[in-house]
């Protein structure tokens, strides 16, 4: 791994002297300044709001003019109407209501380490009619996606509590209600409580060029813009596998993947096929979001299977723009220094890659909370509950599992130990004997990745282990 990190840097030194640099960005662990916009009872054409697209991860200023996308954040009100909504509210939302477009919604709180425990629905207008959905549930258990208890990315004072994001198509119109549950009151008879400081994200993914076909195809490259010296350096850190600015890692066959092995000195690696990976450039990360430093770990020895819980209602040919703006609210709206994700998959099996760092390279994600250390995390985007995987995306699992766990000499259908960071399931310090392939629900008490996907597990090691030949 020493050996593939240095001759990364080299190829984005050159990278980032070739290409005009950027203002330097203000320290990571600076705040971004957020004004908080009046609520009103009225319903105007456009909602006041708190705009997060002049954010970035570092709290440098940004004009809405250079994002592909923007976030609109709105404070909730007592009953949805015109009050401020303390503490003890039982029901808060946001009146029905013209806004920009967006697609993506999710709602966010102060206290990341206070669960929001009752319901949150949120209906929506298609962009341009006057067609209302009906109400949908946004999943509120997300605390389990987060970086490790303790860990520099969770200590940073940006992280808020989230919902789940959940992609609801273009949409200029949204009405918003949440309410706590009744089985989780106060001590004071009656009284039932939500988390302070509630907001509803509205995300705007941004018009992209939409990733080349797997395998081999052209995009109008034009439409994402100049490299820049962000983006040169989340490129050059996959220079052993794909040219500089490449919108797509190519797949490769098991002899040539062995050539271009990542694994660590003294490790046999277990290659399989290199699946095609579209990169961070093929979906049109805006990489001035994010934070600029690369933060690894010390190997990949499991893989958690996880679902995004984003709901299902998305085409394939959406995928790009579900990725972007699944990287916005994790990181202008939960505070995150990136994706949390390794890697993403769409129903079509396409994959992707998700935190920058290298997709041969042990990056530290922030998908399962207290095992982020020495793993990986792989989701499906959709909601997997009750709606059963496709068959391309439980292949797409195994192809992408059996190559990057076998560059560490991980054996696919096999066990192996981690060191708990802390959660709900394991203490801290605990040693926990996992599959090497498991479900995010193994490390931590989550529906996570939903029961259909999580049935399918079996079938993906075995899968997987064939592709390492094993």
């Amino acid at each position: 791994m020493r050996r593939f990190l240095a001759s990364s840097i080299g190829v984005t030194c050159a990278a980032a002297l070739s290409l005009p640099l950027a203002l330097p960005a203000p320290p990571a662990s600076a705040t971004p300044q957020v004004s908080v916009a009046p609520q009103v009872s009225a319903t105007p054409p456009v909602a006041p709001v708190t705009p997060r697209s002049g954010e970035s991860a570092s709290g440098e200023p940004r004009s809405a003019e250079s994002l592909p996308g923007s976030t609109q954040s709105i404070p909730l009100a007592l009953g949805g109407g015109d009050r401020a909504g303390g503490p003890a509210a039982p029901e808060q939302g946001v009146t029905r209501r013209g806004v920009r477009s967006f697609s993506m919604v999710g709602v966010v709180w102060d206290d990341p380490e206070t669960e929001l425990r009752g319901r949150v629905q949120v209906r929506t207008r298609a962009t341009g009619t006057a067609r209302w959905s009906g109400w949908q549930d946004i999943e509120t258990h997300n605390q389990e996606h987060a970086a490790d208890p303790e860990s520099a990315e969770r200590a940073s004072g940006r992280v808020r509590g989230s919902t789940a994001p959940l992609w609801v198509g273009p949409s200029d119109g949204v009405e918003l209600r949440v309410r706590a549950e009744i089985e989780h009151r106060t001590g004071v008879p009656g009284v039932q409580t939500l988390p302070s400081g509630l907001r509803l994200e509205l995300v705007d993914p941004g018009v992209g060029a939409e990733p080349p076909p797997v395998g081999g195809g052209s995009v109008d490259a034009s439409r994402l813009g100049p490299l820049t010296a962000e983006a040169a350096a989340a490129s050059a850190v996959n220079a052993e596998l794909a040219p500089l600015g490449a919108l797509e890692i190519p797949a490769l066959s098991a002899r040539d993947a062995e050539q271009q092995a990542a694994a660590e000195p003294g490790v046999a690696a277990r290659v399989a096929p290199r699946p095609a990976i579209v990169t961070r450039r093929g979906w049109g990360a805006d990489e001035k979001l994010r934070e600029r430093q690369f933060l690894y770990t010390k190997r990949v020895k499991v893989a958690f299977v996880h679902h995004t819980a984003s709901g299902n209602n998305y085409s394939c040919s959406q995928a790009a723009s579900v990725i972007r703006s699944i990287y916005r609210y994790h990181v202008l709206s939960t505070g995150w220094r990136d994706i949390g994700y390794n890697f993403l998959i769409d129903k079509c099996g396409t994959i992707y890659e998700g935190r920058a760092g290298g997709v041969a390279k042990a990056v530290m994600g922030a998908h399962t909370r207290g095992f982020n250390a020495n793993s990986m995390g792989v989701a499906v985007i959709g909601s997997y509950g009750t709606t059963k995987p496709s068959g391309a995306a439980v292949t797409g699992i195994a192809k992408l599992t059996a190559w990057k766990l076998g560059l560490y000499g991980a054996v696919a259908n096999g066990k192996t130990y981690l060191t708990s960071g802390g959660g709900n399931l394991y203490a801290k310090g605990k040693k926990v004997r996992l599959n090497v392939i498991s479900g995010h629900r193994d490390g931590f008490a989550t529906d996570c990745p939903g029961r259909s996907l999580y049935n399918r597990l079996g079938t993906i090691r075995s899968q997987a282990a064939r592709y390492q030949s094993r």
